[in-house]
């Protein structure tokens, strides 16, 4: 069992950034494949950014160039660094985890086995 728990989520003004904190705790002792996702109200959950076991990245296209997705193993945490910021990248966001390597698994589809409670973040023009 692995808990997530987000946390760096807040309000910012367009243009601004954020750095989001997925910690780890629980079996940890075996690689996963870890992503962010988020959701806003009304919508499906999203794949924003994924990595996998051998820090391979991808994102979706909307968040290119502007957010990047990395991992402290020692201290078993996964970030997420936002920059320029836009209104429509509020929402919240999780983190999720998954003991399956990408081929098993969509990295940017909700197929994770472990998820976090979400932290907000809201973006103002």
């Amino acid at each position: 069992q692995v808990q997530l728990v987000e946390s760096g989520g807040g309000s910012v003004q367009a243009g601004g950034s954020l750095r989001l904190s997925c910690a780890a705790s629980g079996y940890t002792d075996r690689s996963y494949s870890m992503a962010w996702f988020r959701q806003a109200p009304g919508k499906e959950r999203e794949g924003v950014a994924a990595i996998d076991p051998n820090g391979v990245a991808i994102y979706t296209d909307s968040v290119k160039g502007r957010f990047t997705i990395s991992e402290d193993n020692a201290k078993n945490t996964l970030y997420l660094q936002m920059n320029s910021l836009q209104p429509e990248d509020s929402a919240m966001y999780y983190c999720a985890a998954d003991y399956r390597w990408w081929g098993l698994l969509r990295p940017l589809q909700p197929e994770y086995e472990y998820w976090g409670q979400g932290t907000q973040v809201t973006v103002s023009s």
